[in-house]
């Protein structure tokens, strides 16, 4: 059962790197439409603007979801490199719980944006609710939060295959993996 987990949250983590990638590919579509109709067909499109800055909250969320997995999120590790491996293991700690209080703040106040702001709708899009569009704050929070307590719990799991993909891994990282 321990090493299911973490092979669950391999499909969390692709889930999350499919749909920032997605968002991302969307952006890359919308805006030069965006561009072209102004400049070229000689009238501003009124939705590309506020499509791409939708997309751009996805992207952030999920992608921040996937980057904290993969520890490649940014780190100031100024401290923990300069003290011994047994307080360095403690800050570490201390840092995995300020990242989940931080998630849990920001999923708790973000479902509330979320609520307060669900009868409103965008004025380019009459058919989305606001608090649809800010969504991806606490559900990125959540993925984020499911993370760090897999971190905690299993280390971190930078050297997964799944996060590895078009690396070549060394054959001892594999057979952490296999069980």
């Amino acid at each position: 059962m321990k090493h299911a987990i973490p092979r669950v949250l391999d499909r969390l983590y692709l889930f999350c790197i499919w749909v920032a990638g997605l968002s991302l590919f969307v952006m890359t579509l919308v805006i030069p439409w965006g561009v072209y109709a102004r400049y070229v067909l000689g009238y501003g499109s009124q939705w590309p603007e506020p499509l791409a800055t939708l997309l751009m909250v996805v992207f952030t969320f999920f992608g921040a979801a996937a980057a904290y997995r993969a520890g490649s999120h940014i780190a100031v590790t100024m401290l923990t490199d300069r003290v011994g491996p047994k307080v360095g293991h403690v800050l570490e700690w201390v840092v995995d719980l300020l990242m989940c209080a931080i998630c849990l703040f920001t999923t708790v106040w973000g479902f509330q944006l979320c609520s307060v702001t669900w009868n409103q709708t965008v004025a380019e899009f009459p058919f989305l609710s606001v608090g649809i569009t800010y969504l991806p704050l606490p559900v990125g929070a959540i993925l984020i939060l499911v993370f760090v307590l897999e971190q905690m719990v299993f280390g971190g799991q930078k050297h997964r295959s799944v996060v590895t993909f078009g690396e070549s891994a060394k054959p001892h990282e594999h057979a952490t993996e296999a069980g």
